[in-house]
């Protein structure tokens, strides 16, 4: 079956840096819209960046000039560079997967990973 395996959260002071990565199996990697999401208790999973078959990328305003998503196909990982993080990034950051550019782009991937905690700390 299909599993998404995040990894590279932690606790880290504002105006640090993470790298996530998420490890893909049981899918053809390479055909796979690939997204990341992140979700604090008191708020709903939000769309983060996502990074297309093609290698298309899209990122949510929050994202935009501080987060990089990228793919490596022949390791079945795609990752999230988090730069210059600020406390209200903290969240679980989720990994998913999709056939569709729209579904992903849209939370409503077909596969999800089991989330890995970023931190940020004043």
């Amino acid at each position: 079956q299909v599993q998404l395996v995040e990894s590279g959260g932690g606790l880290v002071q504002a105006g640090g840096s993470l790298r996530l990565s998420c490890a893909a199996s049981g899918l053809t990697f390479g055909s796979y819209v690939m997204g990341w999401f992140r979700q604090d208790p008191e708020k709903e999973r939000a769309f983060v960046a996502a990074i297309g078959s093609g290698s298309r990328i899209y990122y949510a305003d929050s994202a935009k000039g501080r987060f990089t998503i990228s793919r490596d196909n022949a390791k079945n990982t795609v990752y999230l560079q988090m730069n210059s993080l600020k406390p209200e990034d903290t969240a679980v950051y989720y990994c998913a997967a999709d056939f569709s550019w729209v579904d992903v782009t849209t939370t409503r991937p077909d596969y999800w990973g089991q989330g890995t905690q970023v931190t940020v700390s004043e």
